[in-house]
């Protein structure tokens, strides 16, 4: 696993933008060779048989790469992928996708465990009560992958630094907008377009870094 995966760009896959096991391998792994300080799989499609195979096939991706995978929205999945890959494996929970703590108990103490918490700081406070591992918060800009997330003031990043954990800023970020949720306290910048919309997520990735001033990470 990466040395710190505290800080830096958190790439989240999109079905729509790869739409196929070909497109997704390869955009990943050009990703990975950045890379990221986190890779997530999102796919909201109720093909499991898919979502396995995808899933396990970015687990060795990120495995070999050193960079933790994180599952959106699935316990399941995250613990099946565990079993194989061990603590590489986390997961990533919206408000109705399953409890934290269940989340902790099946994947163990050491397994990263994201939490959506929109703009409301009492989400935040209860996640972090609950085990979670980073606090996500947005949207802060327009977003084109969830246009319709309410929006969040981004004063929010450093109200939220009273709970000691990582910051995401989700929605919207780009190289334009990145720094400012970065300046407002974001130790992660979470992005779908501007990774996984680029012709190269690769090079995508290492702009996007050096706008943060982000020095590169091996």
């Amino acid at each position: 696993m990466t040395a710190d995966w505290t800080r830096g760009i958190y790439a989240i896959t999109d079905a729509t933008l790869l739409p196929d096991d070909e497109r997704l391998f390869a955009a990943c792994e050009r990703a990975l060779s950045a890379p990221p300080a986190l890779l997530q799989y999102r796919d909201k499609s109720a093909d499991a048989d898919k979502r396995w195979r995808q899933a396990a096939t970015l687990a060795g991706y990120c495995h070999d790469a050193g960079v933790p995978l994180i599952v959106n929205d699935d316990i399941a999945l995250a613990v099946r992928l565990g079993a194989r890959f061990g603590t590489t494996i986390g997961v990533h929970l919206g408000q109705q996708d399953g409890a934290l703590d269940a989340a902790r108990e099946a994947l163990g103490h050491t397994a990263i465990i994201g939490a959506t918490c929109h703009a409301r700081l009492d989400l935040a406070e209860r996640a972090a009560a609950e085990g979670a591992s980073y606090l996500a918060f947005g949207r802060f800009f327009a977003s084109r992958t969830k246009p319709e997330a309410p929006p969040a003031p981004l004063t929010l990043l450093g109200d939220a630094a009273r709970f000691g954990l990582p910051r995401v800023a989700i929605g919207g970020l780009d190289v334009h907008t990145m720094r400012l949720a970065r300046e407002a306290g974001a130790e992660l910048l979470a992005t779908v377009h501007a990774v996984f919309g680029a012709d190269d997520p690769s090079i995508a990735i290492k702009g996007l870094q050096a706008s943060l001033g982000d020095a590169a990470r091996h």
